[in-house]
């Protein structure tokens, strides 16, 4: 046995996973995210602020305290949009390696997608329809189409949720026109990805986790379901445009109030949301699933293919 940590350092959220690799596969023993918010004040000029540089750093140690309580063998720090695209993304790579011994690889928003397409993978039993998943972060959303057997097309977009948010969503409870203004910059910036649609005509669409994690739970507390810790959570159609729909005319306060939101989700879930019902208006799905399973877990399927 093989205990091994992943470490996922995203632009709003860096998240931590330890897991016991056995020749059979995979059990997770802890996970544990923080709102760090490296994005925050920089990642529409191209660089980290120097707040969002100390939360990281924290972060860091905190994480790395856990780490050597567990006994861990191998650690694997990978860091996406914010740090691939900030002119001082390296620099923040080695103050973190200085304080902490923890080395970061920086990846391509492919290999980003990749990844999650693997976790995908490893969550939800997809079959041999084409599905469309996406994965929304707060510096990049990766869209990959595939099924069980093989992914077909895949694309990392530089527009995640931070970005749009501080772009866009400047009142509250946003605007009819900061929607429409989304819709043609989706409508602009999406050109591959309608395209890919055309070709492939996926039915199904999967979130990965994130803000779907939250329209999830958001559902179940409605429905009285238990909040559910499984690979795949319920949810549907039906549901999200509920959701949606109460999202564009409530503040902050307002959503805070909502059954199942968290504190963590509570900006950028209205943006986020507005790039779903985009999907949702120019092409036609049928379902909508929820993965739990991301970035972290397909690290850790890959590994085990290996």
């Amino acid at each position: 046995m093989k205990r091994i940590a992943i470490i996922d350092m995203g632009t709003n959220t860096f998240h931590l996973l330890l897991a016991n690799i056995e020749k059979e596969g995979f059990t997770i023993t802890h996970r544990e995210k923080v709102p760090v918010k490296i994005g925050v004040g920089g990642i529409n000029q191209g660089y980290i602020t120097k707040e969002g540089i100390e939360r990281a750093l924290n972060t860091m140690r905190s994480f790395n305290l856990t780490l050597n309580e567990a006994g861990i063998d191998t650690v694997l720090a990978f860091g996406t949009s914010a740090m691939r695209n900030a002119s001082n993304g390296q620099e923040v790579a080695k103050k973190i390696e200085h304080e902490t011994g923890i080395q970061t690889q920086i990846i391509s928003g492919l290999e980003e997608a990749e990844y999650i397409y693997q976790g995908i993978r490893a969550a939800i039993n997809m079959g041999s329809e084409k599905c469309l998943i996406m994965d929304i972060g707060g510096g990049s959303v990766e869209f990959i189409i595939g099924n069980e057997n093989k992914s077909f097309w895949s694309h990392s977009f530089e527009i995640g949720g931070q970005r749009l948010l501080e772009k866009f969503h400047q009142k509250d409870p946003i605007k009819s026109q900061e929607v429409e203004e989304l819709f043609l910059f989706f409508e602009k910036e999406l050109q591959l990805l309608i395209a890919a649609l055309k070709i492939h005509q996926p039915k199904v669409l999967i979130g990965s986790s994130g803000t779907f994690d939250t329209l999830s739970d958001i559902y179940c507390m409605r429905n009285d379901l238990p909040l559910q810790d499984t690979p795949e959570t319920p949810f549907n159609l039906k549901a999200f445009d509920e959701i949606y729909e109460e999202l564009l005319v409530k503040d902050r306060a307002a959503r805070m109030q909502i059954q199942g939101m968290i504190e963590m989700r509570v900006d950028m879930i209205v943006v986020a949301c507005c790039l779903i019902k985009f999907l949702l208006t120019r092409h036609n799905f049928n379902q909508i699933r929820v993965s739990s399973y991301s970035l972290k877990e397909g690290v850790l399927a890959s590994l085990i293919s290996k």
